[in-house]
């Protein structure tokens, strides 16, 4: 399960702790719905690799400047251009 990207393996604190943010950022990442943690049975928020490298690249935009909601709407439009493009090009034909 740990070699998958999607599995919700992070607390917040530890989540926060590899990102080099607060609990907070982490929760106003959720807010903005950049990411959609996992709530465990008792509703602790989980993390996975994939959306801690997500919170990373929206605390690196705002550390430049750019405000939450801008980044995160920026990050969003880059991950869907990303899976437009592995599909195109998974469907080509030769």
């Amino acid at each position: 399960m740990l070699d998958d990207e999607d599995y919700p393996a992070y607390t917040m604190g530890r989540a926060a702790e590899i990102i080099g943010c607060t609990p907070d950022f982490l929760r106003r990442l959720g807010e903005a719905k950049l990411i959609d943690p996992f709530r465990s049975g008792g509703g602790h928020r989980r993390y996975s690799r994939y959306q801690i490298r997500l919170a990373a690249r929206a605390r690196e935009m705002c550390d430049q400047g750019t405000d939450m909601g801008s980044a995160c709407r920026i990050i969003i439009l880059e991950d869907q251009l990303e899976q437009a493009l592995r599909h195109n090009q998974a469907h080509q034909h030769p």
